[in-house]
């Protein structure tokens, strides 16, 4: 090894290790933060659990230590990811991540209490036996991001009562949120009388998704809560081809997109971080009963739909919680 190369690997490992050990140096509890995407993009969601957290009276790096892991889009590293946070003897586990990041916190450990926030059903999804008694050792926030598939359909008819063609672009089809979501979109597109095609982008580039789409004549699409990670590059696209589109979370609409409906992220995220001091304090994730959202966010950037060249009906406008000009 090159002279500078070790001293550039010393001076990382010096950088590395205070961070590593942080929790067992200062004898404080380690929670374990896992989450699907990267830190820059996901940073409003780690400063809302830390705001979660400090109402509990836990401050990082005061009476409490997190370790950060990051899968970077590529969910396959989810069990790897989840055994290193086993390995570290973290006190809690929690996963911003939804349905695959749960799966891998619960098969690396059934001792280390975990919290997550999901948009499915954790009943059907097996994660919990009742949300009121989830029994085990996880527990958490559902935004039944998926079960809401469908008024996001509606919404977007609304918009578009002329529009006969819609899609639905979804990264595991196969996924049991997402096979629950198309099934509720099939019966809610044959009860208006239209048509909905299930587009997969797994493993597929963005653009040659579209360039189907515009083949396959799609009026408007509806992008499903598994693609969160790939916000700016679905919002880009959509515009470029100036293709309608609704999302599931405000931050969606607030980065472009035409129209979001669903359940706050950030008061998700929020709510983890509570849930987590609650059990750093003592408490048992057996008798913390699953949180539903209680509120829909329903957001329209008008900006998108001027460009887009569309009028947005008056009874949208009204029923909207927040209009962005």
């Amino acid at each position: 090894m090159r002279r500078r190369e070790f001293i550039t690997l010393l001076g990382s490992a010096a950088t590395m290790r205070p961070r590593v050990l942080c929790a067992q140096q200062l004898g404080v509890p380690g929670i374990g933060y896992l989450y699907g995407g990267d830190s820059l993009s996901s940073s409003y969601l780690t400063a809302a659990f830390r705001k979660g957290l400090s109402e509990t009276g836990f401050v990082e790096g005061k009476n409490v230590a997190i370790e950060f892991r990051f899968a970077e889009n590529q969910i396959d590293r989810f069990p790897m990811l989840a055994a290193e946070l086993v390995d570290r003897k973290v006190a809690v586990i929690v996963t911003l991540a939804g349905g695959r990041a749960i799966l891998a916190a619960k098969a690396a450990t059934e001792a280390i209490p975990i919290v997550f926030t999901t948009g499915g059903d954790p009943v059907e999804d097996g994660f919990v036996t009742s949300l009121n008694r989830p029994s085990g050792n996880v527990t958490g926030i559902t935004g039944m991001t998926f079960k809401i598939a469908p008024k996001r359909l509606g919404l977007l008819h609304q918009l578009l009562p002329d529009a006969a063609n819609f899609a639905l672009l979804v990264n595991t089809p196969t996924a049991p949120d997402n096979a629950y979501m198309i099934k509720d979109l099939q019966a809610a597109a044959v009860a208006i009388g239209r048509k909905i095609n299930i587009v997969t982008t797994d493993g597929i580039d963005i653009d040659t998704v579209f360039a189907s789409l515009l083949r396959n004549r799609i009026d408007a699409i509806l992008v499903s809560p598994d693609l969160i990670n790939y916000r700016a590059q679905l919002i880009a696209t959509a515009a470029r081809h100036a293709l309608p589109a609704i999302y599931c979370f405000r931050e969606d609409a607030e980065a472009g997109g035409l129209m979001s409906y669903g359940a706050s992220l950030t008061d998700n995220a929020r709510l983890a971080g509570i849930y987590t001091g609650r059990i750093l304090e003592g408490e048992k994730p057996a008798n913390l009963p699953v949180v539903q959202a209680a509120k829909f966010e329903f957001i329209i950037n008008l900006k998108t739909a001027r460009t887009l060249r569309l009028n947005v009906p008056t009874e949208l406008l009204v029923f909207c919680d927040e209009v962005i000009e």
